[in-house]
């Protein structure tokens, strides 16, 4: 595949809608009683933009969140109106081709100010945390645990929300303090617990391995609903299960790729300007998150009926 530029969509521009909030890969656009949420081609790494996305990658996340929408919404009820984009106004009708497959017409909620995440495997931060203390989040696990190690019990191990530069860990108790309100934390945590192992237990059963994941939930007259996105290859880690080992790091469907290629660059500092990505990396990057879709949702890519 060689990769034109005109086949990625870094950005929407749609005259005649009004300016969109742009994160580091979802376009949001406000509706007035809902929101229009577009997920582009960007990818990020270390906080940081890269020059040229994947093509395909927003693709595959609004998919992927789609399917879990709808596999979870039995434990809790999340933010999704439709996918139908014939629904909107005009402006966003001559746009169709930046639209499709791409985007979904949410309820707008409140955001809760804290960062939920959910992890069954030991790496990452929380793997550097628990080298030093013997505990993630405040939460002591057991001894003898190494890179990759399976957590006896999923853990949930909040962070902030931050607008720039990184979040931090957290433990239950701050986040209490946080959303000032201990019921509606005990019910965020135990979402969360639920929705990973509901999510684990599926892909498990498709030779992935979610190691963690991230989610956001909001407020919506005052209920409690999930919204952005759900066990994507972006919010996750998702490894393959025939190939784990513990004890080492593990080959992953995620952007750990691009990361990985980063890492080599002995000219680039982790800060803005991100560095243009080779068409080498571009190209097997979108093989690997097409694959996780195509293995979690046992569909072939292109086939999206959720």
């Amino acid at each position: 595949m060689t990769v034109s530029p005109s086949t990625v969509v870094l950005q929407t521009n749609i005259p005649g809608a009004p300016d969109p909030k742009r994160g580091k890969v979802r376009d949001i656009y406000d509706l007035g009683d809902k929101l229009l949420i577009v997920v582009t081609d960007r990818i990020s790494a270390f906080d940081v933009i890269m020059p040229n996305g994947i093509p395909d990658k927003g693709v595959v996340l609004n998919q992927i969140s789609l399917y879990w929408f709808k596999q979870v919404q039995g434990i809790i009820p999340n933010h999704v109106l439709s996918t139908d984009i014939s629904a909107l106004p005009e402006a966003f009708q001559k746009a169709k081709d930046q639209l499709l497959n791409r985007s979904m017409i949410v309820k707008k909620a409140k955001p809760l100010p804290a960062e939920c995440i959910v992890r069954g495997y030991l790496t990452g931060s929380g793997l550097k945390e628990y080298r030093k203390t013997g505990k993630v989040c405040g939460i002591e696990l057991p001894k003898g645990l190494v890179e990759s190690s399976r957590i006896p019990e999923p853990i949930f191990t909040p962070s902030t929300k931050a607008d720039q530069g990184h979040d931090v860990n957290i433990s239950f108790e701050e986040m209490k303090k946080i959303l000032k309100d201990d019921v509606l934390a005990r019910k965020v945590m135990d979402a969360s617990l639920a929705i990973y192992k509901k999510g684990r237990d599926v892909a498990d059963a498709k030779g992935i391995l979610i190691a963690d994941t991230k989610f956001e939930f909001g407020l919506l007259d005052g209920r409690l609903i999930l919204i952005d996105e759900v066990m994507t290859p972006d919010s996750s880690r998702f490894w393959p299960k025939a190939e784990y080992k513990e004890g080492v790091s593990q080959k992953s469907f995620d952007k750990q790729f691009v990361r990985d290629y980063l890492e080599t660059l002995k000219d680039w500092n982790k800060t803005p300007p991100g560095p243009v990505l080779p068409e080498e990396i571009v190209v097997k990057t979108r093989e690997k998150y097409v694959e996780a879709y195509e293995r979690v949702t046992g569909r072939k890519f292109g086939d999206f009926r959720f």
